[in-house]
């Protein structure tokens, strides 16, 4: 799998695929008489440059959807953001029409010359579903790359694929340009796909949070033998009754966790 150079600045990071669909603060340095700041200042900068950036492509989104753009117009829009907002160099770092094995990824993302990702774009009206990511998934599996962008250019959905058989592939970030949340909090989610950010690895532990919160991480917990003690326990103590823990863990599997998130 490719890996790209860490900043001195980053944490550690810590056949057909199969897809699994199932945000990180800076740490606040107090400083002595003046108000806290958060972060380092490459962090604020590409924080509020995706904050305006935001502000300045959302009437050109929206005039996308309002015209029913084709694919090709979305595109356009889409690498100005890529350049523009997420600060990519356009020639050294972005590679239109990637060849993988006789067909072509929309866009691959360099940074210091290792591909990190590939983005697959669908025309601004197009519902993005799972089933837009089969082609870019072949693309990352070939190629041993673990992000896939899949974007419309109003929705931005990050995935993570995690190599093995089967293939997993998380959703990490799903940002809406055009919904409802503040600009603030759009910028707040985009900007862990700035150059910046993913070349600091940041995404990453975006990723493993989802993924150790995911509906089917939970069940898991729910069903172990520690959780089904405890609740053994207390309904002994609340209830007076004694019920077996492994008939605790029958019943919250078959009548209270979702049959879909028991995979």
């Amino acid at each position: 799998m490719s890996e790209y150079q860490y900043d001195p600045e980053s944490p550690p990071a810590p056949t057909p695929p199969v897809v699994v669909i199932e945000d990180e603060q800076p740490a606040v340095e107090p400083s002595a008489g003046k108000r806290a700041r958060s972060g380092p200042k490459w962090e604020a900068e590409a924080r509020e440059r995706v904050k305006a950036g935001i502000r300045r492509f959302t009437k050109h989104l929206n005039d996308l959807i309002e015209r029913d753009a084709n694919e090709g117009d979305t595109r356009m829009l889409v690498n100005r953001m890529l350049t523009d907002v997420l600060g990519y160099d356009e020639f050294s770092e972005l590679t239109t029409e990637y060849a993988v094995k006789g067909e072509f990824a929309d866009y691959g993302i360099r940074i210091e010359r290792d591909l990190v990702a590939f983005i697959e774009v669908k025309r601004v009206a197009t519902k993005l579903a799972a089933k837009h990511l089969r082609q870019a998934e072949m693309y990352a599996v070939n190629e041993g790359v673990e992000w896939i962008v899949l974007t419309n250019g109003a929705n931005w959905r990050v995935y993570h694929l995690s190599a093995g058989l089967p293939v997993e592939i998380d959703l990490a970030l799903d940002v809406d340009l055009v919904g409802d949340e503040t600009v603030g909090k759009k910028a707040e989610e985009l900007f862990y796909l700035t150059r910046e950010s993913l070349k600091r690895r940041q995404l990453d532990e975006v990723w493993k949070t989802k993924r150790a919160t995911s509906p089917s991480s939970l069940s898991a917990v729910l069903s172990s033998p520690a959780v089904a003690e405890a609740i053994r326990k207390e309904l002994r103590r609340t209830t007076k009754q004694k019920v077996a823990a492994d008939e605790i863990t029958r019943l919250l599997r078959e009548t209270v966790i979702r049959p879909e998130c028991l995979q």
